[in-house]
């Protein structure tokens, strides 16, 4: 698991990863706030359950802006001569940048269904 998490790109992985514990908390936040309102739904008014779906959001791109640095490098690289291309290089290549937006993809379906459950949630009242 620590393996991936350095081939997706240290930063973008530590950002991604603090993202997702921002989620995690918010949407603790959320369902502890659902039980303990008097009429067991959400006010309209409460801005956490659209918190969480930005940062799904944020997620998403910052899993992919990892993915397009990565192959920027790589492709740098072998202009300026300092790597030998081939297609296993290539291939090889294309599959570690596929980490980090693989993560932010998962983040982002997971925030989504998260989002979904709550937003559904704040619109029915409890029986």
């Amino acid at each position: 698991m620590m393996d991936l998490f350095y081939k997706g790109g240290p930063i973008f992985m530590s950002i991604l990863s603090l993202i997702l514990v921002v989620i995690l908390s918010a949407s603790a936040f959320v369902l502890f706030s659902i039980f303990y309102t008097r009429a067991g739904r959400l006010d309209k008014r409460f801005k956490g359950i659209e918190l969480i779906k930005s940062l799904g959001l944020l997620a998403l791109v910052i899993g992919l802006l990892g993915q397009l640095i990565g192959l920027f490098s790589a492709f740098r690289a072998v202009k300026m001569g300092e790597v030998e291309s081939t297609s296993t290089l290539f291939a090889e290549g294309f599959k570690v940048s596929m980490v980090s937006s693989i993560y932010g993809v998962v983040i982002f379906g997971f925030t989504m269904v998260v989002w979904w459950g709550f937003k559904e949630k704040s619109t029915k009242p409890l029986k």
